[in-house]
């Protein structure tokens, strides 16, 4: 495995995983921290457990992640449902606007999925799993 370049400083300071896979889970927050892209993952299982999650923050006032990974292919509600419900919350979707940026991250390499996740207007970028320090690199904030 390639050795990993630690950033200078934390380029975010915390970023929301939203995927059902506790091996990839752990895959990619070790990537985030490792080399230093952020210093708090907050991990949730589900779609569900994630809006859930970003409710309370907006009700609490709470400081938002600058960055959310989103999975596509999670059971009760997949990537796409997320994208969708999120969309009918206007107060949580003022509190993350402009600087939050949602990243797909999939295993998906279908044109179908990548093209209808890019084509989201809340969707910044699609990579596939698993993540890489070249991914974190091309992140732009």
């Amino acid at each position: 495995m390639a050795k990993t370049k630690k950033l200078e400083e934390v380029k975010v300071e915390n970023v929301l995983l939203i995927d059902e896979d506790q091996i990839d889970n752990f895959i990619n927050e070790r990537m985030i921290l490792s080399t230093n892209f952020s210093n708090s993952v907050v991990v949730k299982n589900s779609a569900l457990d994630a809006l859930a999650y970003l409710k309370k923050l907006t009700e609490s006032k709470a400081t938002m992640p600058e960055i959310i990974f989103l999975d596509l292919n999670m059971p009760v509600m997949d990537g796409f449902g997320f994208l969708d419900e999120l969309a009918k919350l206007p107060a949580v979707l003022e509190a993350i606007q402009p600087k939050t940026k949602i990243i797909v991250l999939s295993s998906s390499i279908s044109p179908l999925d990548i093209d209808r996740a890019s084509a989201n207007a809340l969707v910044y970028k699609y990579f596939n799993k698993p993540l890489t320090e070249k991914y974190l690199n091309a992140i732009n904030l």
